[in-house]
C-alpha cells in the first residue's frame, strides 16, 4: 500500500485540472432548461497549479526515498550508539549522525521554501492551508534527530508525507 503512494501521486499530476459544471435553471413558464457554466481557469493558473503540484510531488519522492533508507540506518546507529556509550564513539558513527542531521535540516528548509512559494503564489494560496505546518513537522523531526532519536524523527517526517499527499489530493 505504501509503495503505491508515489505512483498514485504521479497519476494525480497527469490528470487535467479543468472541470465543467452543469446547472439547471427554470424559465418563467416553468420549463427546465440546461445551462452549461465553465469554470474559468486561465492557462497561467493551470500552469502554476501544475508547477505547485510537481513541487509537492518532488518533496514526497525525496522524503519517501529518505525514509526508506533511514529505517535501516537509524536502527544501526542507535544500536551502535548504545554500544559506544561504554567506550569512545567512532568518528564514522559521528560523521554518519551529522550527515543524517543535515538531511533533516535540508528537508525542513525545503519545506519552508515550499510553504513560502504556496503562500506567495495567488493561484496556490487556496492549497496553502493544507500545506501549512509541513515545515513545522520537519522541524520537529530535525529536533528529534539532533537529540539522536532517529526513529522518532522518521515518524515525524511520515506525518509530513501524509500532509503533502493531502495537498496533492486537494489540488486535483
Amino acid at each position: 500500500m505504501k509503495k503505491l503512494i508515489v505512483p498514485i501521486c504521479i497519476l494525480f499530476l497527469s490528470t487535467a485540472a479543468f472541470s465543467q459544471t452543469r446547472s439547471r435553471t427554470t424559465t418563467k413558464r416553468g420549463r427546465a432548461s440546461s445551462k452549461t457554466t465553465k469554470t474559468s481557469v486561465t492557462p497561467a493558473a493551470a500552469v502554476m497549479k501544475t508547477e505547485g503540484a510537481t513541487k509537492v510531488a518532488n518533496q514526497i519522492k525525496n522524503l519517501t526515498t529518505f525514509l526508506y533508507l533511514l529505517g535501516g540506518v537509524a536502527k544501526n546507529l542507535e544500536a551502535l550508539d548504545a554500544a559506544a556509550k561504554s567506550g569512545e564513539a567512532s568518528p564514522t558513527i559521528e560523521r554518519n549522525k551529522a550527515t543524517l542531521k543535515a538531511s533533516f535540516e535540508d528537508f525542513r528548509v525545503g519545506l519552508d521554501q515550499l510553504e513560502i512559494y504556496f503562500r506567495s503564489t495567488p493561484e496556490l494560496q487556496p492549497y496553502y492551508t493544507k500545506l501549512a505546518g509541513s515545515a513545522a513537522g520537519a522541524a520537529d523531526g530535525e529536533a528529534q534527530a539532533a537529540a539522536g532519536h532517529f526513529d522518532q524523527a522518521g515518524r515525524k517526517l511520515l506525518s509530513v508525507v501524509s500532509r503533502l499527499t493531502d495537498v496533492l489530493v486537494a489540488m486535483q
